[in-house]
């Protein structure tokens, strides 16, 4: 969602799936992607248009096939219009609310939002297999426990950007229970040893005083 009320929705578990609410930029997300990605996007933002952050979205290979709701302002049949060929699914009038927002992203089930992040990621030499939890550098397999993945994965979404190990734990949400900042420092480590085993040198520069960046080139 693009609206700051997000942050105020809790989680919501349905059966064995836990609905995550959290709050888009014009940046694209900041945390991991993991299942279906419903987006709702208000119509006025305060960055951009919400019709440009909807084409931020197509374009973005995380979110391109998200489900795209836009929230407008009033029920005008134009702005309708101009949602749909903007590349939003759907539209609904606001305010939003936690019960039909989930009331919608229920009622969708199946289709469009279900197959996002089922794609092999590819940055360079390296191949991300989302589907089969696998990671490679010019095919060969590398040797990763789950944290390591999940943070090279995020490392490459974010390639050529700074991170600091708040930013990278936000980005995993690591935050319950809480993880000590080191503990990142342990997961690099493991994931750079893993990186030069299959030849891949160190993509992962130190920033001292700031954090990490995977360099694409």
């Amino acid at each position: 969602m693009t609206g700051e009320e997000a942050a105020d929705f809790a989680d919501f578990d349905h059966g064995d799936t836990r609905y995550v609410f959290d709050r888009l930029t014009g940046a694209g997300p900041h945390r991991l992607l993991e299942g279906p990605v419903c987006a709702f996007i208000d119509w006025v933002m305060d960055e951009m248009s919400g019709l440009e952050m909807c084409r931020r979205l197509r374009a973005d290979a995380r979110t391109s096939d998200a489900h795209i709701t836009i929230v407008l302002e009033t029920c005008d049949q134009e702005d309708k219009r101009r949602a749909l060929a903007a590349g939003a699914d759907d539209y609904m009038v606001g305010p939003v609310e936690r019960t039909n927002i989930l009331d919608r992203v229920l009622a969708l089930g199946t289709g469009r939002a279900t197959t996002v992040s089922t794609r092999p990621f590819q940055l360079g030499d390296l191949e991300i297999d989302l589907p089969a939890l696998q990671a490679r550098w010019q095919t060969k397999p590398i040797s990763l426990r789950p944290n390591e993945f999940r943070l090279l994965r995020f490392f490459a979404e974010n390639a050529d950007r700074v991170l600091s190990r708040n930013e990278l734990i936000d980005g995993l949400g690591k935050q319950e229970p809480p993880i000590d900042e080191r503990t990142v420092d342990v997961w690099i480590g493991r994931l750079r040893r893993a990186l030069r085993d299959v030849g891949a040198g160190d993509p992962i520069r130190t920033v001292r005083s700031l954090g990490y960046v995977y360099d694409s080139h």
